[in-house]
């Protein structure tokens, strides 16, 4: 089980989640192309992660005990990466490097490049499969590590996914948890009329999965989720975290033309000008930063 996770607690990573969502913006502009609406919503969900659910160890990324993450839908790496620099991985003054030349942050997570990446990744569909070999190893190795797998709904459009999906409920991977970033967009346009999932739920159910659905931005009931799937022994459990893309960024929110690009690009409509935006943002973000223990006294 993880630890209890005090009010006091909560309020930190809340904070911290804040600041990341800070620091994504500010990468996304050093590098001046990116995902800006996935890496903002999945923002707390890599803050739980990083603080308070892996077992990890920054200064030994290669310990043989550590918990295991993989990132499936790679394009939302900007925010891995500053979770990673938030937790001491490496300098975050190296976040600016992000998709530049020779950088160990590329546009796509890099195994060998950067201590502390399980898998790289790239090509969508492929991390549950990864998750599943890693899952099954610790299975031989009679190791105790839990193994999380972060994927897209829009992700869902491979073929290659329910594949997977459909072995690890047969094995029965009890120490295999998916996480579903449900922010309903993909590059297209919203998940629903590109391709729907929905039932999605039942979907899982189906190929023998234990399903629970979260809001992703309630980082106690997110913490809550993963307590849960801890305690199921006879079959693997995703986490459908229900998302608002681009949460934080008033003019981001929900709008799928922010899936792969970053602010300052070009102007869009409903948004601040080219050459304002990434102002706009982080006014936003920090005007929320201040309310987070106002909003928990209250």
């Amino acid at each position: 089980m993880l630890d209890e996770l005090h009010d006091a607690k909560l309020i930190e990573l809340e904070e911290k989640a804040n600041e990341a969502r800070q620091l994504v913006i500010q990468t996304l502009l050093s590098a001046g192309s990116g995902h800006s609406a996935g890496p903002l919503d999945m923002a707390d969900i890599f803050t739980a992660f990083y603080f308070h659910i892996l077992h990890h160890d920054p200064k030994n990324p290669e310990w043989e005990d550590r918990d295991r993450l993989v990132l499936s839908n790679g394009h939302i790496c900007p925010i891995r990466y500053v979770s990673m620099a938030q937790a001491g991985y490496f300098p975050i003054d190296e976040l600016k490097t992000l998709r530049k030349l020779n950088s160990r942050l590329q546009g796509h997570p890099h195994r060998t490049t950067l201590p502390g990446l399980e898998t790289t990744s790239g090509p969508l569909g492929e991390g549950i499969s990864q998750g599943i070999g890693i899952a099954l190893a610790a299975k031989l190795d009679k190791k105790h590590y839990y193994t999380y797998v972060v994927t897209g709904d829009g992700e869902h459009n491979e073929g290659n996914i329910w594949e997977a999906i459909m072995l690890a409920g047969k094995m029965k991977l009890n120490n295999l948890i998916v996480v579903v970033d449900r922010n309903n967009i993909q590059i297209d346009g919203f998940t629903e009329d590109v391709m729907p999932l929905e039932s999605f739920k039942a979907k899982y159910e189906a190929f023998n999965w234990h399903v629970l659905e979260v809001d992703g931005h309630n980082i106690r009931s997110f913490v809550d989720a993963v307590n849960e799937a801890h305690a199921i022994y006879e079959k693997p459990t995703v986490i459908i975290a229900h998302t608002i893309a681009g949460k934080g960024v008033d003019f981001m929110e929900k709008d799928f033309r922010w899936h792969g690009m970053p602010p300052d690009l070009q102007d869009v409509t409903g948004a601040p000008p080219k050459g304002q935006q990434t102002k706009v943002a982080l006014n936003e973000l920090l005007t929320l930063h201040g309310q987070i223990e106002s909003e928990h006294q209250a």
